[in-house]
């Protein structure tokens, strides 16, 4: 029996690992090497930019960049496939409850979700969703956790008030469109476009709404073990990462740019520049800790952590300071602005998602393009569809 155990628990691992190709032992203990994991999205900027601008290696690091999938994106950051990376504290704070040992280390960007109601419906405020539809691109994905903190802060019970649907995160609009939902919760640059194309309206917003406007919804965070065995690494680590963060805030078009033209992401400079401009690259440390304390107390009363869990020792457990990462740091810390590298506030988004519909050629596929990697909603829009074009979108208008 206990041979069976132990089969089943290395399999286990095995499986785990294959989420990211490269070699899933752990950095050595004091090395200057650090390997950095990232899925393939556009709030993943920081660590593109930190990587390619030779933040890591002003730090005195050697960095190897480990690309994952959402599947085992979590158990492969606990289980060593790589070191560090910036991701969702409302993603890692169940897991975490639930003993993973991982830990924020700072804050790096705010507001990339969003719950929108379609324009043709009654629905203004957060108590209107009581008893409605709502597409999300996955159930547990960053957009549903986010509905579901909102609606439990506003006494709408998700799990009995809610009808929930899922769609591939490109066919959101057109769900509303054909009136298979009412609302849609969403990720940036979904939300945005669907504004600018006069779709939705926002009735929940994290970048404009209390609390959640001055709270991180990403910040680094990196292996338990690595970070105690090399808290001077990790630290060095933050440290690009943060700047990579400042250095995407001065220039999001430069930055947008290049995380397509480096292939970081399937995306077009205009969709990846208007979701980038959008979000605030900010970093802090003092506000990321109090954030993962605030979104802490709402997920338990929107009942995604036990009502037994004390939410401010699983916030203390899950944030830790590191020497030389502070916020007097961070204000000292200087980048170059490049020319031509930002958005204007008289740019409008409306202008780049026409840009965005007049790329309509047949292997333009809207899916692969707005999706977040990995996802496998079904295409309840239009199931007979494999994948969805943007001339089919134009054409059903």
């Amino acid at each position: 029996m206990i041979q069976e155990k132990l089969i089943v628990a290395v399999a286990l691992s095995v499986l785990l690992m294959a989420g990211c190709r490269k070699n899933p032992a752990s950095s050595a203990i004091h090395s200057n090497k650090v390997r950095v994991g990232y899925i393939g999205l556009t709030c993943e900027a920081p660590i593109y930019a930190a990587y390619e601008k030779g933040f890591f290696k002003e730090e005195g690091l050697e960095p190897e960049l480990v690309k994952c999938n959402w599947a085992t994106y979590k158990d492969a950051l606990a289980l060593g496939s790589y070191d560090i990376t910036h991701h969702l504290v409302m993603y890692f704070l169940k897991p975490i409850e639930q003993g993973l040992d991982v830990r924020f280390l700072a804050g790096i960007h705010r507001g990339c979700l969003r719950v929108q109601a379609g324009v043709k419906t009654n629905i203004n405020t957060i108590q209107d969703l009581k008893g409605k539809r709502i597409g999300v691109p996955g159930m547990g994905t960053p957009p549903f956790v986010f509905a579901n903190r909102v609606f439990g802060t506003h006494g709408v019970d998700a799990g009995k008030d809610i009808t929930w649907k899922v769609y591939p995160a490109g066919e959101l609009g057109l769900a509303i469109d054909k009136g298979e939902v009412d609302a849609v919760a969403d990720a940036e640059p979904i939300g945005s476009l669907l504004i600018a194309e006069g779709k939705v309206r926002n009735i929940a917003d994290q970048i404009m709404d209390a609390p959640y406007k001055d709270e991180y919804c990403c910040e680094v965070i990196a292996n338990g073990k690595w970070v105690d065995a090399n808290p001077d690494t990790a630290a060095r680590a933050t440290r690009a990462l943060l700047k990579g963060a400042k250095w995407v805030e001065t220039n999001p078009r430069t930055a947008a740019v290049m995380a397509v033209e480096k292939k970081y992401l399937a995306s077009t400079p205009e969709l990846n520049t208007a979701a980038l401009a959008r979000l605030r690259y900010v970093p802090s440390v003092q506000l990321a800790e109090e954030s993962v304390h605030t979104a802490g107390r709402e997920m338990k009363v929107a009942k995604m952590l036990s009502p037994e869990t004390d939410t401010e020792a699983l916030a203390k457990r899950a944030f830790m300071h590191l020497p030389g990462v502070t916020d007097e740091w961070i204000k000292s810390l200087e980048v170059e602005k490049v020319a031509g590298g930002q958005v204007s506030p008289e740019d409008d988004i409306r202008l780049i998602a026409e840009l965005i519909q007049k790329d309509s050629g047949d292997s333009c596929c809207r899916r692969k393009m707005f999706d977040q990697p990995d996802q496998d909603a079904p295409n309840l829009a239009d199931p007979d569809a494999s994948c969805l074009q943007k001339n089919t979108v134009a054409a059903q208008k």
